[in-house]
């Protein structure tokens, strides 16, 4: 039996669209923190503590693949958030130890303005990292940090304040 869906078509938009993620802030995971009203995340629990997180231009990316099995009739979207941390210390080597066993939510403002909730599903969880000197004095002295969720559609876009 077919799954019924209602297709609409989309309009060509004729504005500037730039990649690249400007901020995001991390909370840990509460089930069922944000409130989804129609395909926007409108609202987040008053007692979610989010902590914004200085990521340096051109060094953060996300990227949503989805994920199809026809067969076991399994389809979900991965999403990864690259974020990279320059100037390896002892504050950051924390951080990194932290992110690595909490299971958070994420919203990524990306470079257009729009915000983006990982973790409405299960938690967004760290799945891999790396910290690096670099070898020529203008290589990159950072770590890196790729935090993974596995939700049933993309990332809902947020309309809520961050607090």
């Amino acid at each position: 039996m077919a799954c019924s869906q209602t297709l609409s078509g989309l309009v060509n938009d004729c504005s500037t669209s730039m990649g690249g993620v400007k901020r995001i802030w991390i909370a840990n995971y509460q089930a069922g923190a944000a409130t989804l009203s129609g395909d926007t995340i409108t609202a987040f629990s008053a007692d979610t503590n989010w902590h914004e997180y200085y990521i340096r231009k051109n060094t953060a990316s996300f990227t949503s693949t989805l994920n199809v099995d026809p067969a076991n009739g399994v389809n979900y979207v991965s999403t990864e958030l690259s974020l990279v941390f320059t100037k390896m210390d002892t504050a950051k080597r924390i951080e990194m130890a932290a992110l690595v066993l909490a299971d958070v939510m994420v919203v990524v403002e990306d470079a257009n303005g729009k915000k983006w909730f990982l973790g409405y599903d299960n938690p967004v969880s760290a799945s891999a990292g790396t910290g690096e000197t670099g070898t020529a004095k203008t290589d990159g002295n950072r770590y890196t940090l790729t935090l993974t969720d596995e939700s049933e559609s993309f990332p809902y876009e947020v309309s809520a304040e961050m607090a």
